[in-house]
């Protein structure tokens, strides 16, 4: 083995550890965003795997005649921390691509670590190589998984943290075509504003104003909503109305009348995930999961919910 050998093999266990490392620290910062208890168990895993991965990067550095970087692990937390605030004000799917190009990283440098521990013929680094291939194999798959899901409208494995929902709702809305009225528009934006603690100041113009108002007043945030979709719909502002009745799904606010399973809030636990398993609409899924979190809470129902989906996602990015 050639000194060059050795030392490009040593530069990229060291990169790879440092990478590890922010791989480790960013998996711990997921787990707060874990939709599922499942899926939190899952990511403590992956960050203890990790950590495992980390310390055997570093002994096969030492069994190299390498020293490894004591300050690596520090670096990784540092990393992983500027990532978590900066994304905060990212759209949910950029958080994620940036988690998928880490992973790609850390999948492209192992390949490379294995092919240099062929020619130097090193068979523990092989195995190490091989290890850490298939770990962020299956992290890019699932990462890729996630990313389906989210763009086929969820419910993602993760949350959505409340300022990348809001980022997130900014960013589509600031692409919508500009073919509502401005009464429409701002009716809309009245509604939205029930989630805020101020409720009187909802409504402070239009012509069904006191009638909205009543409602709002008199009922809760959901039937203010419905209430608002109605008389919106009534006005023949579709668009409009199409995006309360959004709002309303996707915050667990629709009648069970409405939701896309028969008398869903009647059906024991067993029962809602037979049915669940059988919807093949992603939007249907997201109803019915945003409504189970909103009422019942169910976890086995949510978790059903989630694979299906996941497994729909797979088959839409082709992956088997």
């Amino acid at each position: 083995m050639s000194i060059a050998d050795t030392t490009t093999l040593l530069a990229q266990l060291r990169t790879v550890l440092d990478l590890t490392n922010t791989e480790v620290q960013i998996a711990e910062t997921r787990v707060a965003q874990a939709r599922t208890e499942a899926v939190k168990r899952e990511l403590t895993r992956n960050a203890a795997n990790g950590r495992d991965r980390a310390a055997a990067i570093e002994q096969a550095i030492r069994d190299l005649g390498g020293y490894p970087d004591v300050i690596g692990p520090f670096l990784g937390r540092a990393a992983a921390a500027v990532k978590a605030l900066t994304e905060q004000a990212e759209p949910f799917d950029e958080a994620l691509l940036g988690d998928l190009a880490l992973e790609d990283q850390l999948l492209d440098r192992s390949r490379y670590i294995k092919a240099l521990a062929v020619a130097a013929k090193q068979p523990e680094v092989i195995a190490l190589a091989d290890r850490l291939i298939t770990a962020h194999a299956a992290t890019v798959e699932w990462l890729t998984t996630v990313l389906a899901e989210d763009a086929l409208g969820g419910p993602a494995a993760l949350r959505r943290t409340p300022l990348q929902a809001a980022t997130g709702a900014a960013v589509k809305l600031a692409n919508l075509p500009g073919l509502w009225t401005a009464r429409s528009v701002d009716r809309a934006l009245e509604v939205i504003r029930n989630f805020r603690p101020n409720v009187d100041q909802l409504i402070d113009r239009g012509a069904h104003a006191g009638e909205l108002a009543g409602r709002v007043l008199s009922g809760s945030r959901d039937a203010a909503l419905a209430a608002a979709e109605d008389i919106t719909r009534g006005d023949g502002a579709e668009q409009a109305a199409d995006a309360l009745h959004a709002l309303r799904s996707a915050s667990g606010a629709l009648d069970p009348a409405e939701l896309p399973i028969a008398d869903y809030d009647e059906l024991p636990v067993a029962e809602a995930i037979s049915a669940v398993k059988e919807l093949t609409d992603p939007s249907d899924i997201r109803v019915i999961v945003a409504w189970e979190e909103a009422h019942k809470n169910r976890q086995r129902v949510v978790s059903a919910a989630q694979t299906r989906l996941a497994a729909i996602a797979q088959e839409v990015v082709g992956i088997s």
